[in-house]
């Protein structure tokens, strides 16, 4: 079982120690959220989840894959992901470019995780159609897919349409990995029919159970049953050491896990959990062939 942690579940002002620390201590993923703005009109703040947010609007936000750049520079095996970036807000050539160069930067550690995103306000503020969001993450996707390993490109879509490119430099790793969260049908059919992997919502194991089974399915429709694919379960509170094997027979590869109650708590709370779960920091690093 590979552990990530959640940077955004703690203040800013401690993500870089944390980042450090976790990756001196054998984890293997550090994950950032992002929202682009929030609106001052909090009526479109409707969480379709348990346990529905209160947004902030005057919540400081940062651009996730610029701040994990920053991360990079301070680690050497960890790797850099989002859970969840929410790409079609941003034209694929742009998007495509900002995850090519931090699979640069960090050598090879970057994880793309994406998702359609829930909340209307932002997507209102850029001037895009909210009910468009599925359709266009999924043509975003397929566009930077090419972008990332073909030497020009073309393309000619529902909501992207431009003539051919170049692309360079190209990501470290051969295929940049990309996770698609959430767990809609249609997240859950992306997951299956697009990407490398799938990234859950804060989950139990009964929970999660039915989604993984769905995938399945949707894999197997797909014809895609046979190919690699990583399941990325938060799993915030863990009961003991044991019921990691419990997760992993539901066929999880990654646990996110939050080992803290308080921020102040959390660099030396990160310390405890590797001694208990026994984590190596020789068992982690880049991937390429994830």
């Amino acid at each position: 079982m590979k552990f990530g942690i959640p940077l955004g579940l703690v203040h800013p002002a401690a993500w870089k120690d944390l980042a450090v620390t976790a990756d001196r201590a054998g984890f293997e993923s550090v994950w950032l959220a992002e929202h682009l703005v929030f609106a001052t009109d909090l009526s479109t703040d409707t969480y379709p989840y348990d346990n529905k947010p209160r947004l902030n609007p005057a919540t400081p936000l940062y651009d996730a894959p610029a701040y994990l750049c920053a991360l990079a520079a301070l680690t050497t095996r960890v790797r850099l992901g989002t859970a969840v970036y929410l790409y079609a807000l941003r034209h694929p050539l742009a998007a495509a470019r900002t995850f090519a160069t931090l699979d640069q930067v960090s050598n090879g550690r970057a994880v793309v995780g994406v998702g359609a995103g829930w909340y209307e306000g932002e997507w209102r503020a850029a001037g895009l159609d909210f009910a468009t969001r599925g359709r266009r993450l999924d043509e975003a996707i397929a566009v930077s897919r090419r972008l990332w390993t073909e030497p020009a490109v073309e393309h000619h879509g529902e909501f992207y349409d431009f003539p051919e490119v170049a692309f360079e430099p190209k990501p470290v790793q051969p295929r940049l990995p990309v996770l698609a969260g959430g767990e809609s049908r249609a997240a859950l059919r992306r997951a299956a029919t697009l990407c490398d992997g799938w990234i859950s919502m804060p989950q139990t194991l009964d929970g999660i159970r039915p989604r993984i089974e769905e995938l399945r399915a949707l894999r197997e429709e797909a014809g895609r049953a046979g190919e690699p694919f990583e399941i990325t379960a938060h799993a915030y509170a863990l009961a003991d050491p044991g019921e990691v094997a419990e997760w992993a027979a539901l066929g999880v590869d990654r646990l996110i896990v939050r080992p803290w109650r308080r921020s102040r708590e959390a660099v030396e709370s990160l310390a405890e959990f590797a001694e208990t779960y026994g984590l190596s920091a020789d068992s982690v690093g880049a991937d390429p062939a994830l």
